[in-house]
């Protein structure tokens, strides 16, 4: 069976086309390398022993989506990591996010019902839940008002899949990420933001190892009980697990609704400062940091009730916050290697 990972070469992408590549799919990767690197395709060949197929495109342009699923009209499904993803530059930049994250999934979409493919596992987040009025957030809890052009779009982005698995045969799983971080055990890929990276970890291994001064911590009064947020991290590799159980679920017929949704996250919620203390007692390196003012769009404290995802997929994040931290260093660690040569 063929699966289509559009955004494969990106973070959570390439952990995926390993995982789905172990289970005994073939993968098709397509990518505009807009955040990422061609060079990933070589490493998921030396992690797995087999070469994905790779496609430059830029799904924003519709002729050109249209006639790469109709070239591949074989496929088993698509699971669609493709977007900016950054919560502070989408308040910055909101038009490109818009314009990104919603005309590539409609392009899709569109791709899908000409060409008749008809499974669809979404990357969504947590971010479509706000600041929820209740902790841990369960799936049922309701959609507010999105504090940042991001989340905007993935709430959009799930409303266009809901309507659309009403009118045409697609059925979708939309799994609702909370905060990915860590990397393959091999140190052979991982987070690797293009420029400064918006994320926590990678921005903190990068000042570890002294590419960056110093760690920005955005704000040090939130009602958490050390005053920094808290989120709740998963390891990507459990993460990327998740998407294989999804797909296989939609193949294999066993949906129970159209979509179903599922929280990803450990349940387990950790502030910015217990990140770097878990950091500093897993490497033994002291870190350098900062407070600074708070981010427009960040939220104060989420995790996740991650109960159903548990009993209905038969998954579960397996990895320490401790396992996740240091994954992510080794992989700091190695691109240095790479980067001294």
């Amino acid at each position: 069976m063929k699966i289509l990972v559009t955004g494969g070469t990106g973070y959570i992408g390439s952990h995926t086309v390993v995982e789905l590549q172990q289970k005994g799919y073939e993968v098709v990767v397509v990518d505009n390398l807009s955040n990422s690197y061609e060079s990933v395709v070589d490493n998921i060949e030396k992690i797995t022993g087999i070469r994905p197929g790779f496609e430059m495109m830029d799904l924003r342009d519709g002729k050109a989506t249209l006639n790469f699923l109709k070239g591949h009209s074989d496929l088993s499904g698509i699971i669609h990591f493709a977007a900016l993803k950054a919560v502070g530059e989408s308040v910055e930049k909101p038009l490109d996010y818009y314009q990104n994250n919603i005309l590539s999934l409609i392009n899709i979409l569109s791709g899908m019902k000409e060409s008749s493919i008809s499974n669809f596992v979404f990357s969504s987040s947590c971010t479509v839940y706000g600041q929820p009025d209740t902790l841990p957030v369960t799936e049922q809890a309701p959609i507010k008002k999105a504090w940042s052009p991001y989340g905007h779009t993935k709430q959009i982005s799930e409303e266009i899949i809901e309507n659309v698995c009403k009118s045409i045969p697609i059925q979708s799983i939309l799994l609702r990420y909370f905060n990915p971080i860590g990397a393959h055990d091999s140190a052979l890929i991982g987070e690797l933001p293009i420029g400064v990276p918006n994320n926590l970890v990678p921005f903190l291994t990068q000042t570890a190892i002294g590419k960056r001064e110093y760690l920005n911590i955005y704000g040090k009064d939130y009602d958490t009980p050390d005053g920094t947020a808290i989120r709740d991290y998963i390891h990507v590799v459990d993460l990327a697990r998740a998407h294989v159980v999804s797909i296989d679920r939609l193949i294999n017929k066993k949906n129970k609704r159209n979509p179903e949704i599922f929280n990803l996250g450990t349940g387990k919620g950790y502030s910015v400062l217990e990140i770097i203390s878990s950091f500093e007692r897993t490497t033994g390196i002291k870190l350098s940091y900062k407070f600074t003012d708070k981010r427009s769009g960040d939220i104060e404290k989420v995790w996740a009730d991650t109960s159903f995802a548990n009993a209905e997929l038969g998954w579960k994040a397996e990895k320490s916050l401790d396992e996740m931290i240091l994954s992510a260093w080794n992989w700091e660690k190695a691109l240095e290697d790479i980067r001294n040569k």
